[in-house]
């Protein structure tokens, strides 16, 4: 019962992601928003972090077999991919090494943050 109580909870946030796509006119995703509004929630402590743990590390354990309709997607659409497979794959290398450099320097920049702190208290 637990493990449906915190997956209506992750839905019920992601529901309301999708309402606020077609309510905000501004061109970002509904799941952006979904992921914003359950980090306002976790932060301010209006769904406790307990509330959604065990059911959130479940979907991550699972999340390779997510992306399996996106590679049939994929496969099926070869013939369109073809023709622009060299510029495709290039962009994603490149927006790939981005994205872990961002990543590193944004954790190395938190972690820096937090230590500061800790030694300030």
């Amino acid at each position: 019962m637990k493990y449906i109580r915190q997956f209506s909870i992750i839905m019920l946030v992601t529901c309301i992601g999708e309402v606020l796509k077609y309510v905000l006119p501004l061109p970002v995703p509904a799941s952006i928003y979904g992921l914003c509004l359950m980090l306002f929630l976790l932060m301010t402590g209006i769904i406790k972090l307990e509330h959604v743990k065990e059911t959130g590390l479940f979907l991550v354990e699972i999340m390779p077999l997510m992306f399996i309709p996106a590679a049939v997607g994929l496969i099926d659409s070869w013939g369109a991919l073809q023709s622009v497979i060299i510029p495709v794959l290039v962009i994603t290398v490149v927006v790939t090494i981005v994205v872990m450099v961002v990543s590193g320097k944004v954790t190395d920049a938190v972690l820096g943050l937090q230590e500061r702190r800790k030694k300030h208290e």
